[in-house]
């Protein structure tokens, strides 16, 4: 009789330890999606701030094609007189 309990205990040993690795298999994907969210999550101030520098180049860009189309405008006397 010593030996069933043994036996059974033994099972639940290896049952124990095959839903332990499972948990670990998980907790390291779950870790591994924590990381690329926080990634991700940490680029997006980043790039609002790359969207915010090429906004505010744009507009330099913008306001100089605008200096440019003034001095044409006079050089032919395109300009409206105000």
């Amino acid at each position: 009789m010593s030996a069933e309990p043994e036996n059974l205990v033994l099972e639940h040993l290896i049952a124990i330890r095959a839903e332990l690795a499972t948990a670990r298999g998980d907790l390291r994907e779950l870790r591994d999606r924590l990381v690329e969210t926080h990634a991700a999550v940490l680029a997006v101030p980043r790039d609002q701030v790359n969207d915010a520098g090429t906004g505010a180049s744009l507009a330099v860009r913008v306001d100089r094609l605008a200096d440019r189309m003034d001095r044409v405008e006079l050089r032919l006397e395109l300009a409206d007189d105000e």
